[in-house]
């Protein structure tokens, strides 16, 4: 099957080699580069992997152009993988298998029991938290975590319509993919410190902040079937 690989990245320099070095073979591997002012783009094209260029920041943002540009061929299984060495790329196999044997549309990583000491802040494990309980709550499909390790088929993200620009995109896949009556699969798989930088959202007490609203906000937005 033609698995395609998104990697949105805001200055990921340091640890987005390793990350493209451990993936591996795939159909397409696509680094967006969301604004990066430490030639994060010119890393990932010495890397061998194609580049596309989202200078609006956002999370959302950076996947939704990844998708607006493979639409034009799109693969099988779309697969969405941060750059910050967190998730172990090598694991992609397993990621997919489910969505390959017919058994899922849609499957994320759960980091619950897996992740190495650390590796989830309390900052982020307090988030996740309250997030997946909210979600069940509005949806009645009790998420185990938020991992953004995550593939879907193709056609099942198409229907999904997604558009949130920001931190809120995950919630907003997880609450349609619920609506939709999507194959929902989540399993453990290896989650470990960030090996270089700081977290976007829980590396400081602003980008949290910013980003819980951005998902409580996205919770509500999201609870009524399109």
């Amino acid at each position: 099957m033609r698995v395609a690989v998104l990697i949105p990245a805001l200055d990921e320099a340091a640890s987005l080699p390793g990350v493209l070095a451990d993936l591996p073979d795939v159909w397409r591997c696509i680094v967006i580069d969301n604004g990066s002012t430490d030639g994060t783009a010119r890393i990932a094209e010495r890397c061998g992997a194609e580049v596309v260029r989202e200078p609006q920041r956002g999370y959302g943002r950076a996947v939704r152009a990844g998708i607006d540009y493979l639409r034009p061929e799109p693969p099988e299984i779309l697969v969405i993988l941060d750059a910050d060495h967190a998730d172990a790329p090598n694991t992609l196999p397993a990621l997919i298998e489910p969505i390959r044997q017919g058994d899922a549309d849609l499957v994320q990583i759960d980091r619950s029991r897996t992740a190495e000491p650390r590796a989830l802040t309390a900052v982020q494990r307090l988030g996740n938290g309250l997030a997946t309980s909210l979600i069940r709550l509005v949806t009645g499909h009790a998420y185990a975590d938020m991992g953004p390790f995550r593939a879907i088929r193709w056609e099942a993200l198409e229907a999904l319509d997604m558009g949130d620009p920001t931190w809120g995109w995950n919630v907003e896949m997880q609450m349609k993919a619920v609506h939709h009556g999507l194959i929902i699969v989540e399993i453990p798989l290896p989650y470990r410190r960030r090996l270089r930088g700081r977290s976007k959202i829980s590396g400081t007490m602003t980008g949290a902040v910013r980003a819980g609203y951005r998902i409580l906000l996205a919770v509500h937005r999201y609870r009524r079937i399109p």
